[in-house]
């Protein structure tokens, strides 16, 4: 009957493309839920690892992972036969590295996106990125976001999630396939909305950082958590997103979660640059990563310049992270703005 929704098979033969921290709790969840999971390592001592001992302690100490997860570092052997395929790279190398793969993803395989970012340049979310390069539709492409802190998810804490897809079957179906004791996942067709939330909430953690940084306390953490969420909301708006995504795990959910835990990249990044260091400093401390806010907030001020939308936390980000701005300077800014009506 025409118009009538058709069903998609749950994936049981799942690829993760990526062995970072949150690439390999996933893989963790969806093996923990029954699937027959490979992740695929750009080093083969991570793949030797995860395939030998079962553990990844580069990036979660201490962490037993499920036999029906294995590892290699050829993307060829791992896309075989894949029903559905994780994408779990860092936001501005994912179109790098999803054009080194394209040609090597099953035809009809869904599409799983765990990238939090708008692309420098382009200005795109993740699900546009992956639609472009791989050729695929709209309807092809799922999102998980929400609060997903992966070391909690890896010791198998309760947590909750957002599977998120224009094409309302599909994301059930990656919902089924990711549904375990600990996992629970909801689905949502507001993509945008999704999206934006993931973006948006690494930009407020860095804030948030900074002001502990800085000695601040709960009511300052309190305020930046809640005006950067209206921020959000406005450019969530502006771009055709459901207002009430960003009242759900994937807004308010996952921003509360980044902001408030020392097991956030983005939010203890921020933290040492309100201490006073540099962000050369700060990314040796991280081990040579970026936090994915630090490119974010440059992207989304874009972003939000284009559709004339105020963000003002995140434009004072940018200024601190490739301005030089001082963070003291920029709190100082932020109070001092004209007065307005909060929800104006």
């Amino acid at each position: 009957m025409a118009g009538t929704a058709v069903p998609v098979a749950t994936p049981q033969r799942i690829t993760v493309l990526g062995a970072g921290s949150w690439g390999t709790t996933y893989a963790k969840v969806l093996a923990d839920a029954g699937r027959d999971v490979t992740i695929w390592a750009r080093r083969p001592e991570v793949a030797a690892e995860i395939r030998d001992r079962r553990t990844n302690e580069g990036y979660l100490p201490g962490v037993g992972l499920p036999e029906r997860l294995t590892a290699t570092t050829d993307p060829a052997e791992a896309l075989a036969s894949a029903e559905a395929v994780v994408l779990a790279v860092p936001s501005q190398s994912l179109r790098a590295n999803l054009t080194e793969w394209r040609g090597l993803l099953p035809a009809g395989a869904t599409l799983v996106s765990l990238a939090k970012g708008v692309e420098l340049g382009t200005l795109k979310r993740m699900s546009e990125v992956i639609s472009e390069i791989a050729g695929v539709p709209d309807g092809q492409v799922v999102v998980v976001s929400g609060p997903n802190l992966a070391r909690e998810i890896a010791q198998a804490q309760p947590s909750a999630a957002v599977v998120a897809c224009v094409d309302h079957e599909r994301a059930v179906a990656v919902q089924r396939a990711s549904f375990n004791r600990y996992f629970r996942p909801y689905t949502n067709t507001d993509v945008v909305g999704c999206e934006l939330g993931g973006a948006c909430k690494n930009v407020i953690a860095l804030s948030c950082g900074m002001a502990a940084g800085l000695g601040l306390g709960t009511n300052t953490m309190a305020t930046l958590i809640t005006r950067g969420l209206a921020e959000m909301a406005r450019l969530g708006a502006k771009l055709g997103a459901d207002p009430l995504t960003f009242a759900g795990l994937a807004g308010v959910g996952d921003l509360v979660a980044t902001c408030s835990s020392p097991l956030s990249r983005n939010r203890t990044f921020g933290e040492r640059l309100g201490r006073g260091e540099t962000l050369e400093q700060a990314q040796r401390a991280a081990g040579g990563q970026v936090a994915e806010g630090v490119m974010s907030c440059s992207s989304i001020r874009e972003l939000a310049g284009a559709k004339g939308v105020d963000m003002p936390i995140t434009d004072a980000m940018h200024r601190v992270c490739h301005e030089g701005v001082d963070p003291r300077a920029a709190g100082a800014e932020l109070l001092g703005r004209e007065q307005k009506h909060e929800w104006s």
